[in-house]
């Protein structure tokens, strides 16, 4: 499909990876491949338990016209992740454990037909595997490092062993804005507010599916100051004033598919008498008009639907519908406090990513001390923050939040903020290129998402960092689409960087 984009190395391989299956925590076929790919070339490589891989390769000759210094001693790091975020839209049939994204060229752009396409990272790898495998790109001794499960809390990064790299200068391929460097970026934990359910003896009334679609979603890190709606939020709502004026009861709940995403849809299975059915429908289309109002510029297709439905279960308790729904209004969401450094910059926020009705495990059963089989909602939440103290401080809310309704909290995924460097010498030499190559500065950036470089500077005294990579717009969403034009730009930035590594300069963090 991607046969007449260029660079054609890099999109080869991207195209390769993206008939893989590779969603968080399923990536070891990928991760095989990488390995694969290194044995065939007689690279240096090693895999750990959780795939993550590390390919290194011998620094190469220059052509006549490129002047690259012969005694270099030190690596660069090409570091990237091999995991995708899996979204698709309603009616998709696509099951990512199995199948192969499927791949078309869309104007300038790189999408997948109903699903994420994976450029988040899958470019950043490509780029990665086509430098590993070129003969004819001046380049340093290179160390490529790809993680695992860094959609889900940064998990393959926080576990590698470093110990087997020598480099201290790291390029980090995941950004997604082609004119921005990004130099530092929030720090973050996942937290799950586990509530458990009772459900009524017998519930009376017909069974109606209500469901909110049509949001644009999004990165709950790179988009959650846009005032995009949270679907889970919405039906909150919904089911509040339902609950309210008609008593409607609640047997199931659903919303969103990862935390990290800001939720496009989300599905509530309620019931009402018969002879209310009108008055719900009334109240439905009431809250779509409303919502639409309060979201006239940011979203342009919310959508509120009714749909009858057979459900067997017995709706939850009256106690349980009410603690559902406080749970959705009350929560934190979305921007907490913005950078009053960097004006623009979010400092905090908290994404509401995904909703759903759970029977325990035994680790749950056990740490909600109560026998296990037991049935429970599961609200799965992104906290983000550049301070420490305030990422903790969301935590301590979601947790009083948690306890007034009698839910208990678990957190996974604790990465730190990675922060910025003044004198970093990598910034100011892409600086330096970029400025000569495209006649303007780059805009140099903190982002409220989370970049895996806050771990690798906790494990490598001293390193240098940088993050950079073409343009990828609507990431974590079936809209994702990548430029192919910036691609090839970012590409050719990235070899005329690395030709150019010269570890004698001074200053130097190789010296």
């Amino acid at each position: 499909m991607l046969e007449n984009c260029t660079p054609l190395d890099v999109f080869g391989y991207f195209e390769d990876i993206s008939r893989i299956p590779r969603g968080s925590g399923n990536e070891k076929l990928v991760s095989d491949y990488v390995m694969d790919f290194a044995r065939a070339r007689g690279l240096w490589s090693s895999q750990d338990e959780l795939y993550n891989v590390i390919v290194k390769k011998p620094g190469s000759g220059a052509p006549a016209d490129v002047r690259l210094p012969a005694d270099v001693r030190l690596p660069v790091i090409i570091q990237g992740h091999l995991d995708m975020v899996c979204e698709k839209n309603h009616g998709t049939l696509h099951d990512f454990s199995t199948d192969p994204l499927e791949l078309e060229v869309d104007g300038g752009y790189v999408k997948a037909r109903g699903t994420t396409l994976g450029a988040d990272n899958g470019i950043g790898v490509a780029m990665a595997l086509a430098l590993l495998a070129a003969r004819d790109i001046p380049h340093p001794p290179l160390e490529v490092v790809l993680t695992t499960q860094e959609e889900t809390g940064m998990q393959g990064a926080e576990k590698l062993d470093v110990s087997a790299l020598e480099g201290k200068v790291l390029l980090n391929l995941d950004s997604e804005e082609e004119h921005i460097f990004t130099t530092s970026c929030a720090g973050g934990v996942k937290a799950d507010v586990i509530l458990p359910v009772t459900r009524a003896e017998t519930g009376a009334g017909q069974s109606w599916a209500l469901s909110v679609t049509g949001l644009k979603g999004g990165h709950s890190g790179l988009d959650i100051d846009k005032e995009r709606a949270n679907a889970n939020r919405l039906l909150g709502r919904v089911l509040l004033g339902a609950a309210a004026e008609l008593d409607a009861g609640l047997r199931h709940i659903s919303g969103g598919s990862k935390d990290n995403a800001i939720p496009r849809e989300a599905r509530a299975v309620i019931s009402v008498r018969p002879e209310a059915f009108q008055r719900l429908a009334d109240l439905v289309d009431q809250y779509q008009r409303t919502f639409r109002q309060e979201y006239r510029i940011s979203e342009s297709g919310i959508t509120l639907t009714l749909e009858e439905v057979r459900y067997d279960e017995p709706p939850f308790s009256a106690d349980t519908r009410q603690k559902v729904i406080a749970a959705l209004l009350l929560l934190p969401n979305g921007i907490q406090a913005m950078n009053l450094d960097l004006p623009g910059l979010v400092e905090t926020s908290n994404n509401i990513g995904v909703v759903r009705v759970k029977k325990d495990s035994p680790q749950t059963a056990f740490h909600l001390g109560q026998a296990g089989g037991r049935e429970y909602v599961e609200f799965s939440c992104a906290v983000r923050s550049s301070v420490i103290s305030r990422k903790y401080f969301m935590l301590d809310q979601l947790r009083a939040a948690a306890g007034l309704i009698g839910a208990q909290v678990q957190t996974r995924g604790n990465y730190p903020a990675w922060e910025y460097n003044p004198t970093s010498v990598i910034t100011a030499r892409a600086e330096e290129l970029y400025f000569t190559l495209r006649g303007k500065p780059p805009v140099l950036r903190a982002v409220h998402a989370g970049l895996e470089c806050g771990l690798f500077a906790e494990k490598i005294k001293g390193i240098d960092m940088l993050s950079f990579g073409p343009d990828i717009h609507d990431a974590h969403t079936p809209d994702e689409r990548l430029s192919i034009s910036s691609t090839a730009r970012v590409w050719e930035f990235l070899k005329k960087l690395l030709a150019g590594f010269n570890p004698h300069l001074d200053g130097n963090p190789n010296d």
